[in-house]
C-alpha cells in the first residue's frame, strides 16, 4: 500500500457516499460470486456461572465474504461481543464450528490457533490497548515482531500505515502524549500491519465524540477497501451500521435478521 489516503474530515453523508461507490465497486467486480471466508455452523455458547447455564448464543448460522463489510449490531446483552469472539477464536463455542479460509479454529490447539490469528487476523479495539511504554511507531509494528519479520521491514511497514492514517509526524509519541482519536488511528494502522485477511473491530468509536468517530470510519472502510481486506464490526449504534455491506443483528443471541445493505444503497442510488 503506498501513498497518503488522509485528507479532510468528511461528513456522515460523506462517508456514506464513499461507502455507495465501494458497494457500486463490488457488484461490478462481481461481488456477489466471491467466496465465503468465514462460515459460522450451527454455533452455541453456554456459560456455568454457579449453578447456573446462562446461554449467550443459540444455534447461529452465519457466511461472511471475502472482501465484505459486515456488521455485528445489537444492544448489550445480546451476544454480539460473544459472537465477534467466537470468530475471531478469543473463545471456543460449546457447540458448532467455525471455519475461516476453510480451516475448522475451534479444533485447533492453542498454539495452533495463535500462529494463526497472527498470520490472518488483525484486531481494533475499543480501549485501543496500546503498550504505554511504546512509540506509535513501536505499537505499530509490534504483531511483526512475533511473526519474525526484520526490524527494518517492520519498520517500514510501520511508518507507511502511520502516514496512511495521517500521523507521520506523531511516530515518537507515546500513547499518553496522544488523544483519543489519535490512539485509535495509531490502533487501526497496527490492525492492518501485518496485511491480514480479515480484521475485527469491537466497538471501535465507542469512546470517541462524533467528529472522531467519523474519521476512524472513513479510515477502517478506506484501508481495507483499498487491501481487500473483510472487515466486521461490532456495534450497538444503527447509524455506524449502515456503512456496512450487510448488518447482522442480533438479540437474545440468535441472529433476529439479516440487512443486505449493498443492495438497498444500489436501490436507492
Amino acid at each position: 500500500m503506498t501513498g497518503r489516503i488522509w485528507g479532510t474530515i468528511p461528513t456522515i453523508g460523506g462517508i456514506a457516499r464513499l461507502v455507495c461507490r465501494r458497494k457500486l465497486a463490488l457488484r461490478k467486480r462481481g461481488w456477489f460470486l466471491l467466496r465465503d471466508i468465514i462460515q459460522i455452523e450451527d454455533i452455541s455458547k453456554v456459560y456455568l456461572i454457579g449453578q447456573e447455564r446462562v446461554v449467550a448464543l443459540r444455534n447461529v448460522n452465519l457466511n461472511i465474504r471475502e472482501g465484505e463489510f459486515c456488521c455485528i449490531l445489537g444492544t448489550s446483552g445480546s451476544g454480539k461481543s460473544t459472537l465477534l469472539n467466537m470468530i475471531a477464536g478469543l473463545e471456543k463455542p460449546t457447540r458448532g464450528n467455525i471455519m475461516i479460509d476453510g480451516q475448522c479454529i475451534n479444533k485447533m490447539s492453542e498454539n495452533r490457533l495463535a500462529r494463526f490469528r497472527q498470520e490472518h487476523i488483525g484486531f481494533i479495539f475499543q480501549s485501543y490497548n496500546l503498550m504505554s511504554s511504546l512509540t506509535a511507531k513501536e505499537n505499530v509494528a509490534m504483531p511483526l515482531v512475533f511473526r519474525g519479520v526484520p526490524k527494518k521491514e517492520r519498520e517500514r511497514r510501520a511508518l507507511q500505515l502511520l502516514k496512511s492514517v495521517g500521523l507521520e509526524t506523531h511516530v515518537r509519541h507515546r500513547p499518553t502524549q496522544m488523544s483519543g482519536g489519535q490512539q485509535q488511528r495509531v490502533g487501526i494502522a497496527r490492525a492492518f500491519v501485518g496485511q491480514p485477511q480479515i480484521v475485527f473491530a469491537d466497538e471501535p468509536t465507542g469512546n470517541l465524540d462524533t467528529k472522531t468517530r467519523e474519521e476512524v470510519m472513513r479510515l477502517m472502510i478506506e484501508i481495507s477497501r483499498r487491501g481487500g481486506r473483510t472487515l466486521v464490526m461490532v456495534t450497538h449504534d444503527n447509524e455506524l451500521a449502515q456503512y456496512a455491506d450487510r448488518v447482522i443483528k442480533i438479540r437474545d443471541g440468535r441472529v433476529e435478521d439479516i440487512v443486505a445493505n449493498a443492495q438497498r444503497a444500489l436501490i436507492n442510488a
